[in-house]
């Protein structure tokens, strides 16, 4: 990463951003903020290249066509994964999940290639959609609170071995294979069925991104009263004490 700025990337908000995501890059630019970190967000269309110099690429959610269309432009383009060659970290919810796997079902019910930087294939489920909150217990490797979220969606994630689950179910179908996962990782690239924005429900989730991209173990706190009474509230609402 450059000593004069933290790169955030936004990709193609014009396709993909549905269910608030935009307002995952928001939380992340504020956090950096807050810490006086000097921080430069791009905002890439679909009509754009993708910056291959970025430290942070958010990805969002999207209907069946964007989804398609977003998946064909980024494998044509190629940018997002030399960023992940280059050390980039990715976070992407839903939609560009499923981008981010080797394959998954377009909206003319074909598979479609994904860009491979997470080992996971998505295929449409067959039973009811997946809608509703979620609860769920991130993968102690972290070192994060509970994820809490929003999912809505007809896929099915299946994992494969060289990634692992982001979070175990306690509420929600997330991953939507009945093991009781949801999301998927790897040493950089991340992927969730959470909308909310999930950022602004997980800031930590936003926080571990800096971290990363800095090569840091620490940052210094910052105010999360309002953030700790969203997540209570939202906890509770699922039924479970905050």
């Amino acid at each position: 990463m450059s000593d004069s700025s933290l790169r955030l990337v936004w990709v193609y908000p014009d396709l993909l951003s549905t269910y608030g995501d935009q307002g995952n890059a928001l939380v992340v630019e504020r956090r950096a903020r807050q810490r006086r970190l000097n921080v430069s967000r791009i905002d890439v269309r679909s009509d754009q290249p993708i910056p291959t110099s970025g430290d942070i690429y958010l990805i969002g959610g999207g209907e069946d066509r964007p989804q398609r269309l977003a998946a064909e432009r980024l494998r044509r383009d190629g940018g997002l994964n030399r960023a992940v060659a280059n050390g980039a970290i990715v976070f992407s919810v839903c939609a560009g999940y499923q981008i981010l796997g080797h394959e998954f079902v377009n909206d003319l019910g074909r598979p479609e290639a994904g860009l491979g930087l997470l080992d996971v294939v998505s295929v449409r489920g067959e039973g009811e959609r997946c809608v509703g909150d979620v609860l769920a217990d991130i993968d102690p490797r972290l070192g994060l609170p509970p994820l809490t979220g929003f999912e809505n969606h007809q896929g099915v994630t299946h994992i494969g071995p060289s990634a692992r689950p982001l979070a175990t179910l306690r509420i929600g179908k997330g991953n939507g294979t009945g093991d009781g996962t949801e999301g998927a990782y790897n040493d950089t690239v991340f992927g969730t069925y959470m909308h909310g924005p999930v950022m602004a429900r997980n800031p930590q989730i936003a926080d571990l991104l800096l971290k990363l991209a800095l090569d840091v173990n620490a940052l210094p706190p910052v105010d999360d009263q309002w953030y700790e009474a969203l997540r209570t509230e939202r906890i509770t609402a699922a039924g479970q004490p905050a």
